[in-house]
């Protein structure tokens, strides 16, 4: 029996770091229904494979693809559930994920890690968004981009990043050359789960253009990978090139299996998968230049259009079609934000603090909030660095770390979790600065996620940004972004523009600037600067140093070597 439109489901799946999400989404107007969260049983991997499996080496960060399809076994069914939804009535469904996060396969998507043989083999599971530790092959890549004058890299600020699909592959290909040959397939994570749903091996063109380096139709050349490494040199040919899927078409239609786990009709249409940033420009419906959002959770991603092409130093990419057809998209951001609060809280809080949270009925962070907002801005005396997971951009240094500068025996826990937040939005100022300053000018922030609850932190970035806070009031805002791509491959609206301005949910300018306290926060931004420029910029060096150090000593506490490691840090 045919749907009548304004019946008509579509479901959202966002794969977060810690976890999944499913959202049941109303198609004709975008009310959310119902949702459910799946968090992944084995987490990030940073020191250990599972079951006491092989260390692992300073930054590092893997998953498990197994823990995926649980999402769709187990969170779309009780998202379903909490709708109280008819799965017949769903006639799409969408995903996203956190990016740049690979999976190495066989020809047939069966990932590395679930051969027995490699079970034990690091380099056989997922690499994380956040996995770190190919920085060395990454500052490789842009030392010889730059010295070759390759065309595509003014495309990425002039710095490709480690997190990346190119610095991660050579990682691979040089610590563990026999699961490299193993591997048929480099699959971003978005795509693969987009694989495990329809059967069809589609490359998203979004995680393609930005993380793929794919630049007006070409990748690298072999010539180039060659360069980097004889071995690396038939890469794209044979374990990255596949065919481009257009953001908001169907890369495929559910399967049998597929259906299986999700509770979902069989044969419905499947989205082009997508980042879990770029997706939620359509959930807010900002899409026009001008309009920067910002998903802020564990890291923070900056995505926003443009009618021009530009070279913005330090971006993450600028991708023609890259958010929405018919302008270019452009990406930047932060490597840690809330991951930052949380290891304060997590490592730093005397017990007496978390005691009396509870006594109040308040968590850790809501209690800290409240003493912070006591303050005055500037009253701590301090000012952070917000490099605790390196720095994506502008800098896009993975080797930078954390600073705090001004600490005294009357600081307290309040004026440190305060001056991590504000750092986080010196960070966010920086990136918009050199955005304006590249041509691409900033009108209005619009802010997803979960720390957007936090009102002090919320007001704390339109007054260091002076800049009004929209924000876009779903809270599954990347879920819905994929609920609205749902919505375009299966016909309900003929392109991701008329969508979004439908299924969006957004409320303007909720923050605005301060101006008292934006004069004091110009103040404190320039000593920002200064520390911005002189331990990222100017060539000191003691971070990496201090990196070096610490790798050296775990190597040594494993038995291991340490002299090449520590030489490669020091000397770049």
């Amino acid at each position: 029996m045919p749907i009548d439109p304004s019946e008509a489901l579509v479901v959202g799946v966002d794969y977060g770091t810690l976890s999944g999400r499913a959202v049941v989404v109303r198609a004709v107007d975008g009310t959310e229904l119902g949702s459910a969260v799946f968090e992944y049983p084995h987490a990030v991997l940073t020191d250990a494979l599972p079951d006491g499996g092989a260390p692992l080496g300073a930054d590092w960060a893997l998953q498990v693809p197994g823990d995926y399809v649980d999402v769709l076994r187990y969170a779309v069914p009780a998202a379903l559930a909490d709708a109280g939804a008819d799965p017949a009535a769903v006639v799409g469904i969408g995903t996203d994920f956190t990016a740049c996060t690979m999976v190495p396969t066989l020809n047939d998507g069966t990932p590395l890690s679930e051969l027995p043989r490699f079970a034990d083999r690091p380099h056989a599971y997922v690499k994380l968004w956040r996995h770190h530790a190919a920085q060395p092959q990454a500052d490789r890549i842009n030392e010889l981009a730059a010295a070759r004058n390759e065309a595509w890299l003014p495309r990425y600020g002039g710095l490709i990043s480690s997190e990346w699909e190119f610095a991660k592959a050579l990682q691979l290909l040089e610590e563990d050359p026999e699961v490299y040959a193993a591997m048929e397939r480099w699959v971003e994570a978005a795509d693969w789960i987009v694989w495990q749903l329809t059967g069809n091996y589609v490359r998203n063109a979004c995680s393609a253009g930005y993380k793929g380096i794919l630049q007006d139709g070409h990748y690298p050349s072999p010539d180039f990978l060659a360069a980097l490494n004889p071995a690396f040199a038939d890469f794209v040919a044979t374990k990255l090139d596949q065919p481009i899927g257009a953001l908001g078409a169907a890369a495929g239609t559910l399967s049998a299996e597929a259906a299986a786990w999700t509770g979902l009709p069989v044969g419905i249409p499947v989205a082009v998968g997508n980042v879990d940033a770029h997706v939620t420009a359509a959930a807010g419906n900002a899409l026009e230049p001008g309009q920067m959002v910002a998903i802020m959770g564990t890291s923070t991603c900056h995505v926003m259009n443009g009618r021009e092409l530009r070279d913005v130093p330090g971006m993450c990419g600028v991708v023609d079609g890259g958010i929405v057809a018919g302008s270019w998209g452009y990406e930047a951001g932060q490597s840690g934000v809330g991951d930052i609060f949380g290891h304060f809280v997590s490592t730093q809080v005397p017990a007496g603090y978390t005691e009396r949270a509870q006594a109040e009925g308040l968590t850790t962070h809501e209690y800290l909030t409240r003493l912070a907002a006591e303050q005055q801005v500037g009253q701590h005396g301090l000012v952070a660095l917000d490099w605790h997971s390196g720095n994506r951009s502008v800098l896009v240094d993975h080797e930078l770390s954390g600073l705090l500068v001004g600490e005294t025996l009357a600081t307290r826990p309040e004026d440190i979790y305060r001056a991590l937040l504000e750092a986080t939005a010196f960070g966010t100022r920086t990136i918009i600065e050199t955005f304006a300053g590249a041509g691409v000018p900033v009108s209005e922030l619009v802010v997803v996620g979960g720390l957007t609850k936090n009102k002090l932190l919320m007001q704390i970035y339109s007054d260091v940004t002076r800049l009004p806070l929209s924000l876009i009031t779903s809270t599954q805002g990347p879920a819905l972004g994929s609920a609205i791509h749902a919505a375009v491959a299966a016909g309900v609206y003929p392109d991701v523009r008329a969508a979004a301005a439908r299924m969006g949910r957004v409320e303007r300018a909720v923050y605005v600037p301060d101006e008292a306290a934006a004069d004091r926060y110009d103040e404190l931004f320039d000593e920002y600067r200064q520390l911005h420029d002189h331990f990222g910029r100017g060539g000191n060096g003691v971070m990496r140093r201090l990196r070096a150090i610490r790798r050296q000593a775990l190597a040594s506490a494993a038995g291991a070597p340490t002299e090449a490691a520590t030489t490669r840090a020091v000397n770049g």
